[in-house]
């Protein structure tokens, strides 16, 4: 009785690991939105880059202050890889776009404003 009980937990813990691992990779659009911009970021938006409207920001009622990160979730069914960005400012509501990212390989997004040039720049990890 007892290896039957053993057997049954083992075979249990197994299946739930391997479950586990397969919605894992289904959210392989999460992501980690790096602030390096000097400025505060009031709003985030990401959509699918075919959408021709901007989702709900991402960040809600927070801002993302220079300096932090914020995780970046997807929904587990959404199959879609390429992603387009959208950061707006806090001091002037100006805002910086980035179009086709391939979230199925970035893991991490990096953003930077040069005050000379008045360019914000990404970087895609």
């Amino acid at each position: 009785m007892k290896t039957t009980n053993i057997i049954a937990a083992i075979s249990l813990f197994v299946l739930t690991a391997l479950s586990g691992s397969a919605f894992a990779a289904d959210a392989k659009q999460d992501f980690e939105l790096v602030n390096k911009t000097g400025y505060e970021i009031k709003h985030v938006y990401v959509s699918p880059s075919k959408s021709d409207e901007w989702e709900e920001d991402v960040l809600g009622k927070d801002t993302l202050d220079d300096g932090e990160a914020w995780e970046i979730k997807f929904q587990r069914a959404n199959k879609t890889c390429s992603w387009d960005l959208k950061v707006v400012y806090e001091v002037d509501s100006s805002s910086a776009v980035w179009t086709d990212i391939d979230l199925c390989k970035v893991e991490k997004v990096t953003i930077r404003y040069n005050k000379r040039t008045d360019k914000t720049t990404a970087t895609f990890d």
